[in-house]
C-alpha cells in the first residue's frame, strides 16, 4: 500500500510500452533529446524519472530542473547549475561556447516542464545539445504555449518526441495491480478508470481516498469497491478546485448548473453564460461540446469536476440552479423522451417531491437504462394513493436486481393484490418467481408460486406464459431435460409468446438447458438468435421485468465453453462486460464472472480462474445476490487446490458448504474437494468423490458436466475406468471439446505416446493448455519407459510450453521429470503419498492394497529415482503439494 503515499511512488505499470519506446531511443547515439509530451497527470514526470535512473546507472552525471514561471522570469536561472564558476555570460555567444568546453560529460538533464523555459536557457540547451556535451530529456505539458526556442529545442532528426495519453482500462489495471499488489475486480476498474478519466495523478488520489475510508478493500483475494460512490481526498479536491478557480468568475453559473444537470442543450448554457465563456471553457479544457445530428451539448471535460463543484455547492443555491432548469425545460414542453426522467430527478433533488405522474413515467425510462437504483429511488417517492400495479410491479423488479429480495418479494405481493386481469397476476407472478430464485435461491418456492397462480387464473394466454417460466425454471435448477421440453415452442419471433419479460428469460433459459445437455452447437446457434431478438424488443415489451440484452451472452460464454470454442468464450464475456459496466444489472454480472471462471478453469489457466471467481464472490457480497455464490466458492475450492494453495482451498470449501446450491452444471461443485484430496495427495478419494458427482450429472442429464468430471478422473488414474463413458458421450455430443477429452482418456489409458502427443496438439489448439500439458508429460513418460529418451524429451520440452501458459498449477501428470518418468502410475500415486507423510499403512487403506505391496513399490520407486528413502521423497517427486 506504501506506493500510493505519493505520485512519485507510482511504478511504471501501465507505461511498460511507452518506457521501451524511449528507452530504445535513448540507446541511439544519435539521438540527443527525447521530449515527453502529454496532458497535466498523465505520468510524464514518473517516465522520465525512470528514464534518468537508467542513464545514472549507467555511469552518467544527472541532474533534473523543474522549471517553474519564477524561475523562467530570470534568464539562465533555470540551468544556472551548468554554468561554470569564472564564464562570463555577458557575451551569450561566448559564454555558451565556454560552458560547452568546460563541461564534462556523459552528462543528462532531465528538465520538466520544459515548455516554461526562458529563451537563453533554451539556446544554451541547443549548443550544449550540438557540441554533444549534454543529452535532454524534457516534459512538455500539452496544450500549453510553446516558444520558437522550445520548437526548435524539440524538433529535428536528433530529437525524439513521445505522446502520452491517459491510461485506458487496460493501463489502470496493470498500475492497481502493481500498486496494490493483488487482482483489482473488473467492475471495480471500471469505475475507477471512468471517475479519473484515465489521469494518473486523480486515479491516484481516487484510490488512495478509497483505501483510507474503507471503500476499496480486499477480502485475501481480490480489491473491490464497497459503493457506487468514490470518496476524493483534500488534495484532488484542492487540484481540481485551483483548475475550476482559473475559470473567468462569470463562467462559475453555467459550471454549476453543468454539474447538476449535464449534458446541457446548447441553448440552456447560453442561457446562463455567453458564447465567449462557453467558448473559453471549450479551449481551457473545462467543457467539451458534442454535436449529435441537430443536437448540441456541453458537459463537464471530466466527471470529477462535477464531484467538486457540487459538494461546494449551498443547499438553496442548488436549489435555484434545479428549479430554473426544470422552468427552462418545461417551457419548451419537455418534447425530449429523457425529459421526464430528468424534471423527476430534479424536482426531488431540489424539493424531495415530484408529481407521480411525472414519477412513474421517470422511472419507467430509467429501467430501461437498467439504472435501477435511479428507478427505486423514483418509485419510493410515490404516495402510498398512488401505488398502483405497475408502480408496484417496476418497484419490486428494481429491488430484485439490487438484491432486495425481501423488499422486492413485499412489493410485488402488493403488485398481485393489485392486479386487474389475469396479466396483470401473471406479470407480478413472474418477477416474483425470479426474485425468489435468484436472490433468495429458493427453487421450489419459485415453482410452487407460479404452479398456484396457473391454477388461480382462467386467461389461456397466461397460463402458456406460466408454463413457459415454469419450464425456464426447472432448467435453471438442476433439471435441464424436463426444463428443455417445456421450451420447444420458444422460438426468436419473441412477439409470439404473450409476455416479452417471459420471453426474455425463458431465452436465456433455453441456451443454458442445451449447452448442459451437450447440444453445444445448438445452444450457440439458439443463443445468437435470442441475443439478436432481445436487441430488437422496445421499452413496452420490457416494462415489467425482464433481463438486459447482453445476459444473453451469459450462457454462451457456458456453451462456447464447453463445445472448445474458448477464444470466442471471452470475447463473449468482454462483450458482456461492457454491456453491463454502466447498468445496475448485478446479477447479469456476477455470473458472468462465476462463467469467466469456468472457462479459464477449463482452459488450465487457474490462476485466472481463481481470480475471476473471486471477482464474482465479491462482487456478490457488494451486490447482495446469492445466487452464484455456491459455485463460486466450488471453483475457487479447485483453483486454490490446484494451485497448491490448501488452506484456502479448505476455507472455501467450508464456505461453499454453507451456501444453497443452485443446480447449475451438476456435480462440478465437488471439483474442489476431489482437488483436494490431490493436493494432500490422496489420488484414489479424489476419484471416489469425482465418480459419485459425475453419476450424479448423468442422472440429472448435465452431460457437459460429466465429461469435465469424467475427463479429471482420467487425469488421475482412472483413464481406464472412464474412457469408454467418454467415448460415447463424444459419439453423441457436438463441439471439438467433447471427442478431445475422450481421445485424451483413451490415450492415458493405452499408454501410447503418439496418441498422447497427437491429443495433445488438439487440446492446445481448442486452448485447453493445462490438458495438453499433461498430455504431453504423459506422453514424455511413456517415450522414456519405451527406451526412446529423445522422443521423451521432445515431448517433456511441449508439456513445459503448455505448462508455461497455466502458471502455478500442479498436477500429479506434471509431475513428471526425468527422473519421475520411469515410474508407472501406481508407483507415482504411491510415491506421492508417501511424499505427502502417509504411513505405508495409510497408503495401503487408501489404495486397498496390502502393507507388503506397498512397501515394494516403495522399493521399486526409490531404486529408479536414485534415492534411499521417504525423506528424499517430496523433493524427487516436486510438482503437487502433499502437505495439510
Amino acid at each position: 500500500m506504501s506506493a500510493l503515499i505519493e505520485p512519485a511512488q507510482w511504478p511504471i505499470a501501465g507505461r511498460e510500452d511507452e518506457l521501451l519506446a524511449c528507452s530504445a531511443a535513448w540507446a541511439n547515439p544519435r539521438t540527443q533529446g527525447l521530449f515527453i509530451f502529454g496532458a497535466a497527470g498523465v505520468g510524464k514526470s514518473r517516465l522520465a524519472e525512470e528514464l534518468m535512473a537508467t542513464a545514472v546507472a549507467a555511469g552518467w552525471t544527472a541532474s533534473r530542473v523543474t522549471v517553474t514561471a519564477a524561475a523562467a522570469a530570470v534568464p539562465l536561472g533555470p540551468v544556472a547549475h551548468l554554468i561554470p564558476v569564472g564564464v562570463d555570460m555577458s557575451d551569450p555567444v561566448r559564454g555558451f561556447a565556454a560552458v560547452a568546453r568546460l563541461l564534462s560529460g556523459p552528462r543528462m538533464i532531465l528538465v520538466d516542464d520544459l515548455h516554461l523555459l526562458d529563451t537563453a536557457s533554451t539556446v544554451l540547451l541547443r549548443q550544449l545539445l550540438d557540441a554533444g556535451v549534454v543529452r535532454v530529456i524534457g516534459t512538455i505539458r500539452s496544450g500549453s504555449p510553446i516558444s520558437d526556442a522550445v520548437n526548435a529545442l524539440t524538433a529535428g532528426e536528433h530529437a525524439h518526441r513521445i505522446y502520452l495519453t491517459e491510461f485506458d482500462a487496460r493501463q489502470v489495471e496493470q498500475v492497481l495491480r502493481a500498486a496494490l499488489g493483488a487482482p483489482v475486480g473488473r467492475r471495480t476498474l471500471i469505475e475507477l478508470h471512468a471517475a479519473s478519466g484515465g489521469n494518473a495523478l486523480y486515479l491516484h488520489e481516487l484510490v488512495v481516498g478509497a483505501l483510507a475510508s474503507g471503500v476499496l478493500a480486499s477480502d485475501g483475494e481480490i480489491f473491490e469497491l464497497a459503493v457506487d460512490s468514490l470518496p476524493t481526498t483534500q488534495r484532488l479536491t484542492e487540484l481540481i478546485g485551483s483548475r475550476l478557480a482559473a475559470a473567468d468568475p462569470a463562467a462559475r453559473p453555467v459550471l454549476e448548473l453543468l454539474a447538476l444537470c449535464e449534458p446541457l442543450p446548447l441553448a440552456d448554457a447560453r442561457s446562463v453564460a455567453t458564447g465567449s465563456i462557453l467558448a473559453s471553457l471549450e479551449r481551457g479544457g473545462l467543457i467539451q461540446v458534442a454535436t449529435d445530428r441537430r443536437r448540441t451539448t456541453v458537459a463537464l471535460a471530466h466527471p470529477l469536476y462535477g464531484e467538486v463543484l457540487r459538494a461546494e455547492l449551498p443547499t438553496l443555491r442548488r436549489r435555484e440552479l434545479l428549479l430554473a432548469q426544470a422552468a427552462r425545460v418545461e417551457a419548451l414542453g419537455a418534447r425530449r423522451r429523457t425529459d421526464a426522467l430528468h424534471l423527476a430527478t430534479w424536482y426531488l433533488a431540489a424539493t424531495g417531491t415530484a408529481d407521480p405522474a411525472l414519477l412513474v413515467p421517470a422511472a419507467a425510462i430509467a429501467r430501461h437504462a437498467h439504472d435501477y437504483q435511479r428507478v427505486a429511488s423514483l418509485l419510493a417517492a410515490v404516495p402510498d394513493e398512488h401505488r398502483t400495479h405497475l408502480v408496484c410491479l417496476m418497484h419490486g423488479h428494481a429491488s430484485m436486481q439490487l438484491g432486495q429480495w425481501k423488499d422486492s418479494d413485499l412489493r410485488l405481493a402488493q403488485a398481485q393484490d393489485l392486479a386487474a386481469d389475469d396479466m396483470e397476476t401473471v406479470a407480478a407472478t413472474l418477477v416474483r418467481s425470479w426474485n425468489m430464485f435468484w436472490t433468495a435461491v429458493r427453487a421450489d418456492a419459485a415453482l410452487r408460486i407460479c404452479a398456484d397462480t396457473r391454477e388461480s387464473i382462467t386467461d389461456g394466454d397466461g397460463r402458456r406464459v406460466l408454463a413457459v417460466n415454469e419450464a425456464a425454471l426447472r432448467t435453471l435448477s438442476g433439471q435441464p431435460v424436463a426444463g428443455l421440453a417445456g421450451l420447444t415452442d420458444v422460438s426468436a419471433d419473441y412477439r409470439l409468446l404473450p409476455d416479452g419479460s417471459a420471453w426474455s428469460v425463458a431465452a436465456m433459459a433455453k441456451t443454458a438447458g442445451l449447452a448442459y445437455v451437450g447440444r453445444v452447437e445448438a445452444a450457440i446457434a439458439w443463443g445468437e438468435r435470442a441475443f439478436a431478438a432481445h436487441l430488437r424488443m422496445d421499452d413496452e415489451e420490457l416494462a415489467t421485468g425482464g433481463t438486459i440484452p447482453v445476459s444473453q451472452l451469459n450462457p454462451m460464454i457456458f456453451a462456447l465453453t464447453d463445445a472448445g470454442r474458448l477464444a470466442e468464450a471471452r470475447d463473449a464475456a468482454d462483450r458482456l462486460f461492457d454491456g453491463a459496466a454502466r447498468t445496475d444489472a448485478a446479477m447479469t454480472w456476477v455470473w458472468a464472472t462465476c462463467f469467466r471462471g469456468r472457462l479459464e478453469w477449463l482452459a488450465g489457466d487457474v490462476a485466472a480462474a481463481r481470480r475471476w471467481y473471486a471477482e464474482a464472490l465479491a462482487q456478490a457480497r457488494v451486490r447482495q445476490h446469492a445466487s452464484a455464490t455456491f459455485e463460486a466458492w466450488a471453483g475457487l475450492a479447485a483453483s486454490a487446490a490446484v494451485l497448491g494453495d490448501v488452506a484456502a482451498a479448505e476455507a472455501a470449501l467450508a464456505e461453499m458448504r454453507s451456501c444453497p446450491p443452485l443446480g447449475h452444471f451438476a456435480g462440478e461443485e465437488d471439483l474442489g474437494a476431489a482437488w483436494l484430496w490431490v493436493a494432500r495427495g490422496q489420488l484414489g478419494r479424489a476419484r471416489a468423490v469425482l465418480t459419485a458427482a459425475a453419476g450424479r450429472a448423468r442422472a440429472t442429464g448435465h452431460v457437459g458436466s460429466e465429461m469435465v468430471l469424467l475427463t479429471d478422473i482420467a487425469r488421475l488414474g482412472g483413464a481406464r475406468d472412464v474412457a469408454d463413458r467418454l467415448a460415447e458421450l463424444a459419439d453423441s455430443g457436438e463441439g471439438a471439446f467433447a471427442p478431445a477429452r475422450a481421445r485424451l482418456a483413451a490415450a492415458l489409458a493405452d499408454d501410447g505416446p503418439a496418441r498422447l502427443l497427437a491429443v495433445a496438439d488438439e487440446l492446445r489448439a481448442i486452448g485447453a493448455n493445462l490438458l495438453a500439458a499433461e498430455a504431453a508429460s504423459a506422453a514424455a513418460a511413456a517415450w522414456q519407459r519405451a527406451g526412446q529418451p529423445r522422443k521423451a524429451t521432445a515431448a517433456a520440452h511441449q508439456a513445459r510450453e503448455c505448462a508455461a501458459l497455466c502458471p502455478g498449477a500442479r498436477t500429479p501428470l506434471l509431475t513428471t521429470t526425468e527422473a519421475t518418468m520411469s515410474l508407472s502410475s501406481r508407483e507415482r500415486e504411491i510415491a506421492l503419498l508417501a511424499a505427502g507423510g502417509t504411513s505405508s499403512k495409510g497408503i495401503a487403506e487408501a489404495l486397498h492394497l496390502s502393507v507388503r505391496t506397498v512397501d515394494n513399490h516403495l522399493q521399486h520407486v526409490y531404486a529408479k529415482l536414485g534415492i534411499s528413502g521417504r525423506h528424499e521423497l517430496a523433493a524427487a517427486v516436486g510438482g503437487v503439494s502433499t502437505q495439510d
